[in-house]
């Protein structure tokens, strides 16, 4: 039994605009769902889940639309003007429900739809008790190139111990809300480089391929005939 209790902040308050489109990526349909749908269900799926929060931009009600939405366990609150102030703004709204420091919280991008709940549940247990967490991620398998401004390459990056970030990420909600507070103003990318800046070394679990962010048009193809196998299973 875990000892302090677990939840979860989607972060949703994006707009997509290298995707386009009429609505945020997030909206898109994809497999017969949309996209926030696939996202949000694995998490949901989390028997030990006490409480989601949903962190949207300001204005956005499409989400309520969601069968989800509808549960007691999830929540929603406006974000900020960067992901960093959205996912703060998460983990104050978690607070107001009853949170505290040393409850856990893990972070996921709404426009992650192909995590597996198997990957969120290794991701809880290879990172539960550890004070500096731990994320979804899986080792660079491709030869990484370094570009100038004219697209030319400046140099080759070695790829060993390189590793692509994805999310879920798992922290103490605590020290995750020291990080992004004292991360003001900085570009922060994801919550495991705000841990980093406050010398946490946070665990890397291995993730899946599939478990991509959705955001070129190409994507919605793979992750169509992905999502949709899945759901054959």
């Amino acid at each position: 039994m875990r000892a302090n209790r677990l939840w979860a902040v989607v972060a949703a308050a994006g707009v997509g605009q290298r995707m386009g489109g009429d609505a945020p990526k997030q909206y898109h349909t994809i497999a017969g769902r949309m996209v926030i749908d696939w996202s949000v269900a694995a998490l949901l799926a989390l028997r030990e889940l006490t409480g989601l929060m949903l962190v949207h931009a300001p204005g956005d009600k499409r989400w309520q639309a969601a069968d989800w939405a509808t549960l007691a366990s999830v929540h929603g609150c406006e974000g900020g003007r960067t992901r960093a102030d959205s996912v703060l703004c998460g983990l104050r709204a978690l607070r107001a429900l009853g949170a505290d420091d040393a409850d856990s919280v893990l972070v996921h991008d709404a426009a992650r739809p192909g995590v597996k709940l198997s990957d969120i549940r290794r991701l809880i247990e290879q990172v539960d008790g550890n004070p500096d967490g731990g994320l979804l991620a899986i080792p660079v398998r491709d030869t990484l190139k370094r570009a100038h401004a004219t697209d030319c390459v400046s140099e080759t990056l070695p790829r060993e111990q390189l590793w692509q970030a994805m999310t879920p990420q798992l922290f103490p909600l605590g020290r995750l809300e020291q990080a992004l507070s004292a991360c003001a103003g900085a570009a922060i990318t994801d919550e495991s480089l705000a841990m980093e800046r406050i010398g946490a070394k946070p665990r890397l679990i291995m993730g899946a391929p599939e478990n991509i962010k959705y955001t070129y048009p190409a994507d919605q193809a793979w992750l169509s005939f992905t999502l949709g196998k899945r759901e054959q299973e």
